[in-house]
């Protein structure tokens, strides 16, 4: 069954509750003070099947007071009836209401002349050409004009005919894309406790699903969930929802939040907009405050317009002029969970119209922006390389999906061309070429420097570029040039060349250190009588050490690697043999100088353990 939104829209008292009433049997206005009055101040709702389609009506206030509460209701709305009083033709709330559902991009409707019993065909027919003439130029032109009563039932059949004729184009959403549920209502019911509702714009909601409410990241349970007043195991995007939700108390939940995955996205309070001003609104000038409107929440914020290059935000040209398009930043009073493609309004201040709308662009803006980044944020092939090119180091594909609000796959998509996905990292290729570069270049400066030397420390390299070791060492292992020699890197064209004092250097030191056996001599000894100075004879150590000839068995303590080869021979046939500090010495001829060092170096390589004041060989 095809799931339709059908949304109301209309001045005060020109019959919207009473169209939904006649078409459904439902009276949408639940409020004592709503039937004590005569007029809709909250959102009502109501269903009906027609053959194969389920629609749900949106009944909204026509109240210039409670249009905030009409906006909560426009999120999700598949067609509008835009309903005209034929007893008064239009007013003004018709007219913003017309100027809300074209700024939000409703894309199509239904013209409803409301009350048709009230006056004779010629005044019928000069209320038809006065809708005509109000929605040229808009999506309303050539729809539907149905002359209705609610109260004779005149015209209904042909309306619930054109409503089923309409949503055959509609087009089926999205269950696939990341489930979305902004809160509409939020109330408690005996038997059952906290009860959300509202239009789930995107995704599935299965029951016994965790959701986190934003902003505020408070986490619940679907206890249960109902669609046009039936319990179903499961919602998808388009239908109208109740969520039964276990876990929280209904005073923390309220109009204006979002149900969403646990951890996926995160609420912002800057966002950048590609902005349209209404041509009957004045010009909205630089830092003005407005309301903003999106989904079912409404804050206050802050226009600041993005400025063409050479213009200064205290210039007359600081402003978007009526009718025109532009750049907006907005900068919330309170956070709201928003995406890129989201669509908003803003309303003044005083008096409270409706001045403008737009679409979400950026929803972590850097501090500086410009027109041309705002150009090429309009579609995700130009959004996803300027994000990633943007950070220091890329992005993970969680962060680019909180960042866009895009799917993986679709993400994926987008990155086939000049971008990579290396060790979880989304990154520009033009970033690890540069990278590579710079890694070559100080290796370079590096060997001309220390020529002796095997290599550069790679830990040394990675934390100046700032960069996680995992994506580091993918980057690095890209270039056949550079090489990893364990916690070194180097070039590949570099080789150790010793000079004939280096080389005699190289063998007098290890000589020393073999002569030593396990009573070796001090390491500035042995460097000393190398016969090079000492900054080559320390390079030259190092030599000895890397491959392995020498050991490192404390700071200052230097071993040849045939004396602990020596000394594991001397300690394997007493494997499991407990023994202390004396019979160490006693078994290796050496000095307490020695053998604590010697003892510690062992319990490291596992040879022995320490247990109290004696050790066991392993």
């Amino acid at each position: 069954m095809r799931h339709i939104i059908v949304g109301t829209a209309g001045h005060i008292d020109h019959g919207k509750t009473s169209l939904v009433r006649a078409l459904t049997g439902v009276d949408t206005d639940r409020l004592e003070e709503e039937k004590r009055r005569g007029i809709s101040i909250d959102l009502g709702f109501a269903h009906l099947d027609l053959g194969s389609t389920r629609i749900a009506f949106i009944d909204v206030p026509g109240h210039e007071r409670f249009i905030k509460n009409m906006l909560a209701g426009t999120g999700g709305v598949d067609l509008v009836l835009l309903i005209i009083a034929a007893d008064e033709s239009i007013k003004p709330q018709t007219r913003e209401h017309f100027d809300i559902c074209r700024l939000l991009r409703i894309p199509r409707g239904i013209v409803v002349l409301t009350k048709s019993d009230l006056v004779d065909e010629d005044i019928l027919g000069l209320v038809r050409l006065e809708a005509e003439e109000f929605v040229r130029g808009s999506f309303l032109e050539g729809a539907p004009i149905l002359a209705v009563s609610a109260t004779t039932g005149t015209g209904l059949p042909e309306l619930k005919d054109a409503i089923v004729a309409m949503s055959a184009s509609v087009l089926e959403k999205d269950a696939s894309r990341h489930f979305r549920l902004p809160i509409d209502r939020c109330f408690s019911m005996r038997g059952f406790g906290t009860v959300v509702t509202g239009t789930l714009i995107s995704g599935k909601l299965r029951v016994e699903d965790e959701v986190e409410a934003q902003p505020g990241g408070i986490r619940a349970r679907v206890r249960g969930i109902q669609t046009h007043g039936k319990a179903v195991e499961s919602a998808e995007a388009g239908e109208r929802t109740a969520v039964n939700l276990a876990g929280v108390e209904p005073d923390h939940l309220r109009r204006g939040l979002s149900l969403v995955r646990p951890g996926l996205f995160e609420p912002v309070t800057v966002i950048d907009t590609a902005f349209e001003l209404l041509p009957t609104a004045p010009p909205l000038k630089h830092r003005a405050p407005v309301h903003f409107h999106a989904g079912t929440a409404e804050v206050e914020a802050e226009a600041r317009v993005i400025l063409p290059a050479g213009i200064a935000v205290n210039s007359v040209a600081a402003r978007v002029k009526p009718g025109e398009k532009a750049f907006v930043r907005f900068v919330l009073r309170e956070p709201l969970l928003l995406l890129p493609g989201d669509r908003f309004i803003a309303r003044m201040f005083s008096p409270v119209v409706t001045i403008g709308g737009g679409d979400v662009l950026d929803i972590r803006p850097p501090k500086k922006t410009t027109v041309a980044r705002c150009e090429s944020l309009r579609t995700t092939a130009g959004a996803i390389p300027l994000y990633v090119t943007e950070s220091a180091h890329g992005l993970t594909l969680p962060q680019l999906i909180a960042r866009t609000g895009l799917r993986e796959s679709e993400i994926k998509k987008e990155i086939a061309g000049s971008l990579l996905s290396l060790a979880g990292f989304v990154i520009a290729e033009r970033f690890v070429q540069q990278l590579l570069e710079r890694i070559t270049a100080a290796l370079k400066a590096f060997h001309a420097q220390n020529p002796l030397l095997p290599g550069l420390a790679k830990e040394d390299i990675r934390s100046r570029e700032a960069i996680p070791a995992a994506l580091f060492d993918v980057i690095v292992a890209r270039d056949k040039n550079i090489v990893g020699d364990g916690d070194l890197l180097r070039l590949v064209t570099h080789k150790v060349a010793l000079k004939q004092d280096e080389s005699d250097a190289v063998r007098k030191i290890e000589e020393l250190f073999l002569a030593g056996g396990l009573a070796v001599p001090a390491l500035s000894e042995v460097l000393a009588q190398s016969g090079v100075d000492p900054a080559r004879a320390r390079s030259l150590l190092q030599i000895l050490l890397k491959n392995g000839k020498l050991l490192r068995v404390g700071a200052d303590l230097v071993y040849h690697a045939s004396a602990i080869a020596d000394l594991r021979t001397v300690l394997q046939p007493r494997k499991g043999q407990r023994f202390s500090v004396p019979e160490f010495k006693d078994w290796t001829g050496v000095s307490r100088k020695y053998a604590i060092p010697l003892l510690e170096f062992l319990d490291q390589q596992r040879v022995t353990r320490r247990d109290g004041d004696s050790r066991i060989v392993l």
